[in-house]
């Protein structure tokens, strides 16, 4: 589970990076 959501979390997690700013541990589960 970890892998398939880490990829569709990953298109998520860029678009909503510049919104998630002060979300900086949402970043960090995306890289792991």
């Amino acid at each position: 589970k970890r892998a398939g959501l880490l990829t569709r979390d990953a298109r998520m997690v860029e678009r909503k990076k510049p919104g998630l700013k002060k979300a900086r541990k949402a970043s960090q589960f995306s890289k792991r």
